[in-house]
């Protein structure tokens, strides 16, 4: 499979304190690579390099081949990169579909004019993305008044009005109840398959992970330690001795509930 995204020694330093240091890998087309790593380990830093949300002390991040180090988030976005955060950012007190619809004048570049036609603009569109992760019974709604988890589908209906070739998703399930995290991650995979596009996420739900993601890579103070199959991965002893001082890992997940 080809690369969507490489990065090369991607490092990020403050002060004296490496918190990423010579970080390397690549995300092919359709494939869910998982980030772990204990609290602290560097996964957000990583993200916000990817994103330009940090600049890099060292290193390079290459999409579809062109280097991107260094520009802004915006420049980012717009060359197919879309993310969702840990905590969610939606407009409260506009609705579902306003949200979206927002998202497309952006991808459009209408922004300008958007006091004249914004409440109808894209509309059609803003509802196709709703009806794929499953809001657009709750398109009138006011954000404000959603369920965290119906917040957490709405943001990837946002991050999707781009058409994206690659997802950061940072902690996609954190604040949700088991069952929702379950069908959030399912929706998820449903896409990547469906559209062909990437999706790179950190996640401290093990589960999630082993059992959606196509390859995993773990993170400890900043140094990439692993990266492979869920079953390398789980197995290898410097990533259980990083959780676990040693012990098993993660309970087995029964065979056929990874990708």
């Amino acid at each position: 499979m080809s690369a969507v995204l490489e990065v090369r020694g991607l490092t990020k330093s403050f002060g004296g304190v490496l918190a990423v240091s010579n970080v390397s890998f690549s995300v092919a087309k359709a494939e869910m690579l998982a980030l772990i790593g204990p609290n602290g380990a560097g996964k957000t830093t990583c993200f916000n390099m990817l994103m330009g949300q940090l600049p890099a002390t060292a290193g390079d991040v290459l999409l579809h081949g062109e280097v991107i180090t260094g520009m802004p988030p915006r420049k980012v976005w717009r060359r197919g990169i879309g993310r969702t955060f840990q905590i969610t950012a939606t407009y409260a007190s506009m609705t579902v579909v306003e949200n979206v619809q927002m998202a497309l004048l952006s991808h459009h570049k209408r922004l300008f004019d958007v006091r004249r036609f914004a409440h109808r603009a894209y509309y059609d569109e803003a509802m196709q993305l709703l009806e794929l992760v499953g809001m657009q019974t709750q398109s009138e709604r006011a954000c404000a008044v959603l369920a965290y988890g119906d917040l957490k589908r709405l943001e990837l209906a946002i991050a999707l009005a781009h058409d994206p070739q690659l997802l950061l998703m940072d902690e996609p399930t954190a604040g949700m109840a088991p069952k929702e995290r379950i069908g959030l991650m399912q929706l998820t995979a449903d896409i990547v398959e469906e559209r062909q596009i990437s999706a790179l996420f950190t996640e401290h739900d093990m589960d999630v992970v082993f059992s959606h993601a196509h390859r995993v890579m773990v993170l400890n103070r900043g140094e990439l330690i692993a990266n492979g199959s869920v079953e390398d991965v789980r197995s290898d002893a410097q990533v259980q001795e990083v959780y676990l001082g040693g012990g098993s890992l993660f309970n087995e997940v029964a065979e056929g509930d990874h990708a």
